[in-house]
């Protein structure tokens, strides 16, 4: 767990496959990511990357030369010799059609590759597919036996992890018969990213905020992941997942948990995935009441003219596919009884921002009341996870000059201004996979107790109101939170 921000790991010699190797995620995340962890000394001098796709067409040049394509077009730093390191490090193997023969065929490249480096057995799978091919992957997997190994084996799967709760279950059964527990990784790369960690770090090393973060002080938490983009061209999945399945279910959540969790019995992956899943298991039913759901029209973004979710190509014209979702949650325990958490996500809002607001509540009694112009606002602490990293504590001061005028201001903490660039969050994640860190990554309970919460909303097939691109989402919306400013 961010293991790389102080001290140079060098994990165990290794083979990473991925499936989805010519895929966007592959380009665009994993094959940096890899990039970058390698350059800091984390992947050894032996370990390889084997790339897997249907392409019967590319080979390991081919799929070298797409791979420094893709470097050269991330983000992140440029490195010297990324033609070296493909060279080295770099091959690719088809799948064909996905059959046991194929599987086979894979199996026995991946014997040949560690014979050739002299590599113990160790293997890390990621599976960069489309949820629907999971099953059957998983069950090739284990015909071709490559869900055992001289060394150790790690399976790696992408969000999302089923569409509700039965299909869930369904997934981890096919899972648990040919894998263990010990050896799933599922991955939500939200909670990669530094400022999600340090939630941890924040509540329980410092004992100002630990002391005050129950019911008794604080009087509603805000969770905001908001996006100014639309779907784009994603319309094949986003008509079949919707805001609730593809944001609330997993990062949202993720985030309830943290924020709401007690302190954990030790500093270990069982120890506090436990904790998570009993914040899950004391959410009341989510009432129909305290949900909205909102579909984006056509508005401005940075003062340009985008169209509406029902113009954007791929979606059907009469789409109820949620593009917006607002929650009410309440929590049934001794800390957080009475204290409402709001989660709110959307594409096209007035900015990109993922945030955590934590609204404490006001004096009992507040001797300002005979001074007509003199309003006092509750303290809050804001926790941005991105962009623009940091914290704010804002808090009432007298303005100078005559009369008992209150202003608010904020102290502030930006991770810009203290430390290096903050790794991606699948830097931090893979570096884990690699070093057998299960802290940052979801357990087939919590997942099943996260759907346990939603499924029923996406029984109901609950109304979805229209809101302008370039807002904060419907109307609505802003009542089941409770009115006041948008933001």
């Amino acid at each position: 767990m961010n293991q790389q921000a102080t001290t140079r790991i060098e994990v165990e010699p290794h083979i990473f496959v991925v499936f989805g190797g010519t895929g966007d995620l592959m380009r665009r995340k994993l094959l940096p990511a890899l990039r970058h962890l390698a350059s800091r000394g984390h992947l050894g001098k032996r370990s390889i990357i084997l790339g897997v796709a249907r392409n019967a067409e590319l080979n390991d040049e081919s799929f070298r030369a797409l791979a420094r394509e893709a470097l050269a077009a991330s983000p992140s730093p440029a490195y010297e010799a990324d033609g070296k390191w493909c060279a080295e490090c770099l091959f690719y193997q088809t799948i064909g059609k996905g059959t046991q023969e194929n599987f086979r065929a894979l199996a026995a490249r991946i014997e040949e590759l560690e014979g050739a480096h002299k590599l113990p057995g160790n293997r890390a799978i990621y599976l960069a597919l489309g949820p629907g091919a999971f099953p059957s992957t998983i069950m090739r997997l284990a015909e071709a036996r490559l869900n055992r190994s001289p060394g150790w084996t790690r399976l790696v799967i992408e969000k999302p992890f089923g569409r509700d709760l039965a299909s869930a279950k369904e997934l981890n059964q096919i899972l648990h018969r040919h894998f263990q527990e010990s050896q799933v990784y599922r991955i939500d790369h939200y909670l990669g990213k530094e400022t999600v960690q340090n939630l941890l770090a924040f509540r329980f090393a410092n004992a100002l905020f630990e002391s005050v973060w129950n019911r008794d002080r604080v009087e509603s938490v805000e969770i905001t992941v908001a996006e100014s983009l639309g779907i784009g061209t994603r319309a094949g999945y986003y008509e079949n997942a919707g805001a609730l399945r593809d944001m609330v279910q997993n990062h949202l959540t993720q985030l309830l948990t943290l924020t709401a969790m007690e302190v954990p019995a030790a500093f270990d992956a069982d120890a506090i995935r436990d904790e998570k899943v009993k914040v899950l298991r004391s959410i009341v039913p989510i009432r129909k009441e305290g949900v909205v759901f909102g579909q984006y029209d056509s508005g401005k973004i940075d003062g340009e003219a985008v169209p509406g979710y029902l113009e954007e190509p791929g979606v059907a014209s009469d789409s109820q596919t949620e593009s917006f979702a607002a929650l009410r949650i309440e929590i049934a325990n001794w800390r957080w009884q009475g204290v409402p958490f709001y989660l709110r996500t959307g594409k096209r809002m007035a900015e990109r921002v993922s945030r955590i607001e934590v609204k404490f509540r006001c004096s009992p009694v507040t001797f300002f009341q005979p001074f007509d112009d003199c309003n006092v606002h509750s303290n809050a602490l804001v926790i941005t996870l991105q962009p623009d990293e940091g914290f704010d504590l804002r808090f009432e001061i007298k303005s100078p000059g005559q009369g008992m005028n209150l202003k608010t201001h904020q102290l502030s903490f930006r991770y810009e201004e203290a430390f290096e660039p903050l790794p991606d969050g699948y830097q931090t994640l893979l570096l884990d996979v690699l070093t057998g860190d299960q802290t940052l990554f979801v357990r087939d309970d919590e997942v099943e107790a996260a759907w346990r919460l939603y499924t029923p909303l996406l029984e109901e097939r609950l109304p979805v109101s229209p809101y302008t691109a370039g807002s904060w989402g419907p109307p609505e919306a802003k009542r089941l939170l409770g009115g006041g400013e948008d933001r």
